[in-house]
């Protein structure tokens, strides 16, 4: 009984290790794809952060959670913040060259235009916070 026990649980953790390897992967992969198609959205960089947000008309938790997140942060950050809203059903070629695959995702560019953090799905005004605080 013991020993399928331990071989359930090292599968589960190999499992376990395996999705995450794949997700930061894919994170990579986003980043990277963002980073090759920075000047899609800029003739110039804005020299300071710029968070590129992802969405559609018909997208409940945009409006209800991401949308607001961003108006507190934005009230919260000043001019020290850009925030560049792209709707994904009208410009679908953009969304398709930043490997967006679904909404919300919002991308972190730092200041020289690089882009730093991927978030696939809602990310709260504390995770924006934390994530524009390290760039």
């Amino acid at each position: 009984m013991s020993a399928d026990f331990l071989s359930r649980f090292v599968l589960a953790l190999g499992i376990i290790g395996i999705s995450i390897f794949l997700y930061w992967g894919v994170n990579q992969r986003s980043l990277l794809r963002a980073q090759n198609n920075i000047f899609s959205l800029f003739n110039t960089l804005p020299n300071k952060p710029v968070i590129v947000y992802f969405t559609t008309p018909d997208c409940a938790p945009c409006k209800t959670i991401q949308r607001p997140a961003l108006n507190q942060l934005s009230g919260l950050m000043g001019n020290s913040v850009q925030v560049v809203e792209i709707d994904a059903t009208e410009q679908p070629d953009i969304a398709r060259q930043w490997g967006v695959m679904s909404v919300p995702t919002t991308f972190l560019l730092d200041a020289h235009g690089k882009a730093r953090y991927v978030n696939n799905g809602v990310a709260r005004v504390e995770k924006l916070m934390e994530q524009l605080q390290t760039l």
